[in-house]
């Protein structure tokens, strides 16, 4: 049995977690053979590999990134792209491939399923948490924790110098960082894509926080969410096939207008990439593990097209169908806990 794994889409916490992972289960438990294709898909469309072997793989478990490196190429809007990839398989003589990736990943690797019968299988990678039939991807409690962490040391800054303090999250069309994220770190508001808010309901708690004596506050916003009333997202609308539009912007105008509307000095701040950098957690750790397990498994059961998940705390696999069909936003009965201690 040889296969092939590759890491699409942005970087996140555990992809090497997940390569060490197929590659231990893949040649000990299976003897089989394990190899890398670099650059997301534009290792299978250029043949570019990296040998996987148990030396190569050893320690990878807490180091962040991904050692194939990754890119957001869709074959599908390349000369030949899909083609070149079936040839690749051929070429490097693989029985399936394991393809690690979020959304646009998953769904170029259904459409290579559904269209060029590619053997492919599935693991869900994003630190949005926005894949169906997934409790969890990994990356996300990464991201949850390093939100956490600065908001607790933003609370100090804000405190000292009676401010209200603005922080930009990553979430552009899914809440579940900016919720998990405020909760967790004891956020005054929270701003997500799913829900528009106007901006008198923030001020307004606000100000009551300092009615009462609250002299500083702390609020979350997503990149992608929208103020009641605005037209369009923040951030550039520029569009390239290797990177969607970047959002972004919405934590700087709306720390001004809280400035402006309550008198209380206000400032933003960005974490961006900061949120998928660095090690991951030991959550994340052991679900990518759970994960490159599975997936060797549904490999070697030539079970393809499909895509391990977590539900209930238990892996199984769903059709890639099911995982790609719907973006999973944010659980709004999740919002109305964190609403309770908004103002």
């Amino acid at each position: 049995m040889r296969m092939g794994i590759l890491t699409g889409g942005g970087d996140c916490p555990g992809l090497n977690a997940v390569i060490r992972a197929v590659v231990r289960h893949g040649m000990k438990e299976h003897n089989g053979e394990v190899v890398g294709f670099l650059e997301g898909w534009r290792g299978p469309m250029q043949n570019m590999v990296m040998p996987l072997t148990l030396k190569s793989t050893d320690g990878l478990i807490q180091r962040g990134g991904t050692i194939l490196r990754t890119s957001r190429i869709d074959p599908f809007t390349l000369d030949r792209g899909p083609e070149l990839i079936v040839e690749s398989m051929k070429k490097n003589n693989l029985d399936g491939l394991i393809v690690v990736g979020g959304q646009e990943t998953c769904s170029v690797a259904l459409r290579m399923y559904q269209e060029h019968k590619l053997n492919v299988v599935c693991i869900p990678k994003t630190i949005d948490n926005d894949l169906s039939a997934t409790d969890f991807t990994f990356g996300f409690d990464t991201a949850v924790n390093i939100v956490s962490d600065a908001l607790d040391r933003l609370h100090t800054t804000a405190e000292s110098h009676n401010r209200v303090l603005v922080c930009e999250v990553m979430g552009r069309h899914a809440g579940w960082i900016a919720c998990y994220g405020g909760i967790a770190g004891g956020a005054d508001f929270i701003l997500v894509p799913e829900k528009e808010i106007a901006l008198h309901d923030i001020t307004e708690a606000i100000k009551k926080r300092h009615a009462r004596g609250k002299d500083h506050s702390i609020i979350v916003v997503a990149e992608g969410a929208k103020l009641e009333g605005d037209s369009g997202t923040h951030g550039a609308e520029e569009i390239d096939p290797e990177n969607p539009p970047r959002l972004g912007g919405i934590g700087d105008r709306l720390a001004k207008l809280v400035e402006t509307e309550t008198g209380f000095e206000t400032r933003a701040m960005v974490l961006g990439h900061i949120q998928r950098g660095g090690s991951p957690t030991a959550y994340d750790r052991v679900l990518a593990t759970r994960f490159g397990v599975a997936a060797v498994d549904l490999v070697t059961e030539k079970k393809f097209g499909r895509m391990v998940a977590l539900q209930h705390n238990q892996i199984v696999d769903v059709s890639l169908e099911e995982a790609t069909g719907v973006m999973k936003t944010l659980d709004m009965e999740l919002y109305k806990v964190a609403s309770v201690f908004f103002g």
